[in-house]
């Protein structure tokens, strides 16, 4: 009580019965101690920027709070059914080191595009992956052995969103056949439009040009700006033609190939597909990619692992 009288941190009331009070500053303070309750960090809402459409998803911001108290810097934060990485996400934030596991290819996908848009890490440099393809034959035997898990991984590697309902993709069940197993939202180089390419999969061996022209017309259908197959084999001469005759889209004086036939070994050895120069890839921009759409404004039972 000497100490604080002689530094001025007294306050003395007027009323002779009145208590001695502490005086506290703010920017001296450390703030309240957190109690086991806590509510004000609030679920997230639908419109937040951070959703990515993961049923199960955390506000990074809770995240975050559980590691601070429970870890230091340089610790090793473990998630083995990391979803859509928000525990990674908040351990790489913090500066701590991280091992996810999660069985789905999708979630895979999701945590994959999410470190790479907010930390710009990209597997094999940043961090080491475990459990996916990484030759073309593993790829190859991992479509015919899960085409499904197949389908989201392979539209994890273009940084794509899984088409159809998340909830039963995490399940490793396809959507709706609507032709259409993946999107890819690009903004135009001028950041006035949000553009969309459709993406489909096949996972067989059995390839005809069918399979384009059945694309070309989603394509048309869906007003999409490209349209993007995915081959886990070599596509016939047939089907390389059919996708030449489907024209170009245009931007910027130059001209992308409306539909584009990538091979997984091409997406192997690093090919993606031919967008506009300098676009930012919007995909896990959800919402704003709808809201701008046109407008003028801004192997099987597998469990894959990250590590830094």
């Amino acid at each position: 009580m000497e100490r604080y009288d002689r530094d001025g941190l007294l306050y003395f009331p007027n009323d002779p019965g009145g208590r001695l009070r502490l005086k506290r500053y703010l920017d001296e303070s450390l703030g309240e101690k957190i109690q086991s309750l806590w509510d004000d960090i609030p679920p997230l809402s639908a419109h937040a920027l951070e959703r990515l459409g993961y049923p199960t998803q955390k506000p990074v911001s809770l995240l975050e709070r559980i590691l601070s108290a429970s870890s230091n810097p340089g610790d090793v934060v473990l998630d083995p059914f990391c979803g859509c990485g928000t525990t990674i996400s908040a351990a790489e934030k913090l500066g701590r080191q991280w091992i996810g596991i999660d069985s789905t290819h999708l979630s895979v996908g999701l945590i994959k595009a999410r470190l790479k848009r907010d930390f710009d890490l990209l597997p094999k440099q940043d961090y080491q992956e475990h459990g996916t393809p990484s030759d073309l034959a593993a790829a190859q035997y991992f479509a015919e052995q899960d085409p499904f898990q197949f389908q989201f991984w392979i539209v994890g590697e273009i940084g794509a969103q899984a088409f159809g309902g998340m909830g039963d993709s995490r399940k490793g069940k396809k959507g709706g056949d609507t032709g259409i197993d993946g999107q890819l939202f690009f903004r135009t180089p001028d950041g006035v439009k949000i553009e969309r390419a459709i993406v489909s999969v096949k996972a067989g061996r059995n390839l005809n040009p069918a399979m384009v022209r059945d694309l070309r017309g989603t394509v048309e259908r869906e007003k999409a700006a490209i349209g993007v197959l995915l081959l886990a084999h070599e596509p016939t001469r047939g089907m390389l033609q059919e996708a030449a005759s489907a024209g170009v889209y245009s931007w910027g004086g130059r001209v992308y190939p409306k539909l584009q036939l990538l091979t997984v070994a091409q997406l192997l050895a690093g090919q993606q597909p031919d967008l506009p120069r300098g676009v930012v890839n919007v995909s896990l921009e959800q919402k704003p990619a709808k809201a701008l759409t046109g407008k003028r404004a801004k192997d099987k039972g597998a469990s894959p692992l990250f590590a830094p």
